[in-house]
């Protein structure tokens, strides 16, 4: 009554092992998942878009918090604020209070304005037209 035991397949072997351990040998086995993964990460730093901040009703001060935050969090070289309308001159003075105080290698790269048409509020007849601007900030 003795039972005969035959060596089993490497196949076979990693679905007796612990969840663990088979998926650490299968990391190991196959280069393919690891070319994969660089391949991913690559791709990633190599897409990097400016950090977008909308600039809203808010103090000036939070979106200068939001700024540093956004430059102290990573590798993020580049920042866009955007506003429109009112809120246009709050975006000049949270670029010029970041640049000034806090970040001084902090620069203007660039500046876009625009106008954006909005739909008609109740009880006009046509569309208004509110202004935008874009700010980008470099870090140098």
């Amino acid at each position: 009554m003795t039972e005969e035991t035959t060596p089993k397949p490497a196949a076979e072997k990693t679905e007796e092992m612990p969840p663990k351990q088979a998926a650490e040998n299968s990391e190991n086995s196959s280069p393919k998942t690891v070319t994969e993964e660089t391949e991913k990460t690559t791709k990633k730093s190599v897409e990097k878009k400016p950090e977008v901040i909308f600039i809203g009703n808010k103090p000036p001060m939070s979106y200068v918090m939001a700024v540093i935050t956004a430059l102290s969090s990573g590798d993020i070289n580049e920042i866009t604020l955007k506003a429109r309308g009112r809120a246009i001159a709050t975006a000049v003075d949270v670029a010029e209070i970041t640049c000034n105080r806090f970040v001084k290698d902090l620069k203007v790269k660039a500046i876009g304005i625009g106008t954006e048409e909005m739909p008609a509020r109740e009880g006009d007849d046509r569309t208004r037209n509110v202004s935008t601007l874009e700010i980008d900030l470099t870090k140098t």
